[in-house]
């Protein structure tokens, strides 16, 4: 039975995270292949049989695989100093933290991190999600700059619904009216805060909470990553950088749209 690409690469993450036991410990090509093999027909039949192998159709989604996960940094060539080339591999240190799935927003892909979003903030713009898959999908090709101007604008994208919002509310209008004045994203966020510091007693208690963290401070931080990014600086952002701002989205904007409900 054939299989698709997000299975297998479920199967595939599954085994290297130790959520799945196999025969064979993941560290060469072949022994990973017959892992994934196993497990898919242990799931099928409910009695797991070794050394079963995968479809000519798998083997080759399977061999594409594999060099995605190299290409996305979650495993790495070679085991140890004795078997340091290929067919030998290991999770890397970066995959090693991306498995382990300790953090509320983890994903390991473009449809996954969707999945996140879309978990924790249903009523997100779509143009504002289009930017966002945009940005994992530079992540996972490893074009690190792009991902986090695409981030930043996808960030910048939140903010301005939320002015938009507050614009269109004929209670709290006049008192942000200056927000508008400003021509570029920082003035208006630091406007809008100080304004918002003022008028604390309009927010309901959960949304007061982290707001300083979730709010101004993540969307200044992703914003000063996208300008470094976005000009010509020479200011290199890391794998992990990039990784932690895709998921420091997640509650920036879930502060945002809880922001645009108070204000609809």
């Amino acid at each position: 039975m054939d299989h698709s690409y997000e299975e297998l690469r479920s199967v595939a993450l599954d085994i290297l995270a130790g959520r799945e036991q196999v025969t064979y410990d993941p560290t060469q090509y072949e022994h990973f292949k017959i892992g994934i093999s196993d497990v898919l027909t242990g799931r099928l039949s409910a009695m797991r049989t070794v050394n079963s192998q995968l479809s000519p159709h798998d083997s080759e989604l399977f061999l594409e695989l594999f060099w995605d996960l190299f290409r996305q940094g979650i495993i790495t060539l070679g085991n140890d100093d004795y078997n340091r080339a290929f067919p030998w591999f290991r999770v890397s240190s970066f995959g090693k933290k991306l498995l382990a799935g300790g953090n509320p927003y983890f994903f390991h892909d473009v449809s996954s991190y969707e999945k996140v979003i879309t978990d924790n903030i249903p009523e997100i713009d779509e143009v504002t999600l289009t930017y966002l898959k945009e940005a994992m999908q530079a992540f996972m090709s490893g074009c690190l700059l792009s991902s986090s101007v695409m981030l930043g604008v996808a960030t910048e994208h939140s903010f301005m619904k939320l002015v938009e919002a507050v614009d269109a509310n004929p209670t709290h209008a006049p008192s942000f009216a200056s927000v508008a004045r400003e021509r570029s994203i920082l003035p208006k966020l630091n406007k809008f805060k100080k304004i918002l510091d003022a008028n604390m007693g309009i927010l309901p208690s959960h949304v007061k909470e982290d707001l300083d963290t979730n709010f101004s401070g993540i969307i200044s931080m992703i914003r000063n990553f996208r300008n470094e990014s976005g000009h010509p600086s020479g200011k290199i952002i890391s794998r992990e950088q990039c990784f932690i701002l895709l998921q420091l989205f997640v509650p920036c904007c879930k502060k945002i749209y809880q922001l645009i409900d108070v204000f609809k």
